[in-house]
């Protein structure tokens, strides 16, 4: 089916149009979430029969207000199949998979695709990986970018079979992670695709959700009251910005020289007309996907709330609650990146994330120290990020007995001049590439932090320092590009952090 028309002729007014049409998620191509109930939605004149036969199932119900919508019982893996919707009119899709369907949702670095992207540098053997795409059980569903005032119904896309032709145009990571699972499990693979370079996590909430969290509440306030400006007078705000991002640029850098947090970001002026609606990328990105049944959620995002990362501890998890709660399919797994190493991205982001996978359940943080640029926010080395993307879903989502994360801070004693470092996710053991660990800081009460020496005892690791004889706090990793080497024996890296919670 080709969806391009419909935007033109449907949009305007459902109910002026006598046809069965379906959402442009059901055209061919698409895969099916296997075993579990799948609804299957449309428009229709209101009060018109609807029948929906696909895979030997046969199921009838009746438009309401011009929209109608059936449940399929749970499909095993397989196809091709065929569906027909019948009403006053036949709609046929063909080439349906039935596998395992992924939300691939974030920012630039999940938005970003395989092949070369203006202004960007090349994702590592890119050419290579596109001649060696021949997937046709992979299909990628991607969104256009789009910020929107109010819930949109249906974006008009079609699903992409992946070959060496198509996949340039695939999420990195998201290919990568699909591959993963298709080459381990040989069944279908959907990549939904619905993200947004730039974009901060509060865009992808629900103005109910956010009003629900008093902490978020303050966003929504914010924007309501930039609202009330008029447009002259946004620019003039604008322009009284000018100097305070040249203070915050100047300040940034001098941080990164010393080592030291980045200065608080200056806050930006709404104006609607640039497209910043709260809430607007839930509106325009994700409700129109929702109830499309799914295994699960991969997540790259963090960088653009870099400078609220305090707030973040409270939005990622609140985010990931209410997109669990509006799928109504359970706590599926939600697994997400951690910031990679960059000049820019203060520790205190990474922190946020291990925090919010401390407190939700049924998640997984792949880490990606040593995946980054300190020069480049988009590091090009995606295939490993999506291959732990992968081994997480592996265990959470599939039920291996593996290791799939690398090594958490849990807690820590002090003994003498030393601290000892307890840690989960140690898997067969801690280890380092090289010959001794590094990147961690020690601190007594004056909480002047030192380098320290560590070395791994057994499962946990020792940090000490001779010019620090009564240790309190450790940190690992505490920095804009953190150059650590602590992992585990299944190959997984640890996640910085520190046992202190000064300067908060």
């Amino acid at each position: 089916m080709k969806w391009a028309f419909l935007s033109l002729v449907l949009l305007p007014s459902f109910s002026l149009h006598a046809t069965v049409t379906p959402n442009s998620l059901f055209s061919d191509h698409l895969v099916l979430q296997r075993g579990v109930e799948v609804p299957i939605w449309g428009t229709a004149t209101s009060d018109e029969s609807v029948t929906v036969r696909v895979a030997g199932q046969s199921i009838r119900t009746q438009a309401k207000d011009g929209k109608w919508m059936v449940k399929l019982k749970p499909l095993p893996a397989g196809g091709p199949y065929t569906m027909t919707i019948q009403g006053s009119n036949l709609i046929t899709i063909s080439d349906i998979l039935v596998g395992d369907v992924w939300i691939a949702s974030g920012q630039s670095n999940m938005e970003r695709q395989l092949g070369p992207r203006e202004g960007q540098k090349l994702i590592d053997n890119w050419e290579k990986e596109r001649d060696a795409a021949h997937y046709p059980q992979i299909r990628q569903y991607a969104l256009t970018k789009n910020y929107a005032p109010a819930p949109v119904y249906d974006t008009y896309h079609e699903w992409v079979v992946c070959s060496p032709k198509t996949v340039s145009d695939f999420t990195a990571v998201g290919y990568f992670f699909a591959r993963d699972l298709y080459k381990t499990y040989q069944v279908p693979i959907g990549i939904i695709l619905t993200a947004y370079g730039g974009s901060p996590a509060q865009n992808w909430m629900s103005r109910e959700a956010l009003e629900a969290t008093p902490e978020l509440k303050k966003l929504v306030e914010a924007y309501d009251k930039s609202l009330r400006y008029e447009p002259n007078t946004v620019s003039s705000l604008n322009k009284k910005m000018e100097p305070l991002w040249a203070k915050y640029r100047t300040d940034s850098l001098q941080a990164v020289q010393e080592q030291k947090s980045l200065p608080k970001r200056p806050v930006q002026p709404y104006h609607t007309q640039q497209g910043s609606y709260v809430s607007g990328l839930y509106n325009g990105m994700l409700k129109p996907l929702i109830p499309y049944a799914i295994k699960g959620v991969i997540w790259y995002q963090g960088e653009n709330n870099a400078h609220q990362s305090k707030l973040y501890q409270t939005m990622f998890p609140a985010l990931i609650a209410q997109w669990r709660s509006e799928w109504q399919q359970g706590d599926f797994p939600f697994l997400f990146v951690q910031i990679a190493p960059f000049k820019m991205m203060p520790p205190e982001i990474r922190e946020a994330q291990l925090i919010s996978l401390k407190k939700t359940k049924n998640t997984a943080m792949v880490v990606t120290t040593d995946c980054g640029d300190a020069n480049d926010i988009h590091p090009t080395n995606k295939k490993p990020v999506g291959e732990r993307l992968s081994r997480a879903a592996k265990v959470l989502a599939y039920g291996e007995k593996m290791e799939y994360s690398g090594p958490i801070y849990e807690s820590m004693r002090v003994k003498g001049n030393l601290v000892i470092l307890k840690f989960s996710h140690t898997g067969r053991g801690l280890i380092t590439p090289d010959t001794a660990l590094k990147g961690f800081t020690i601190a007594g009460a004056d909480q002047k932090f030192v380098p320290a020496q560590a070395r791994i005892k057994g499962k946990t690791v020792l940090v000490f320092s001779e010019r620090v004889p009564n240790p309190v706090a450790v940190r690992y990793g505490w920095t804009q590009v953190p150059d650590v080497n602590l992992y585990n024996k299944e190959g997984l890296p640890a996640s910085p952090f520190r046992t202190d919670g000064w300067n908060e």
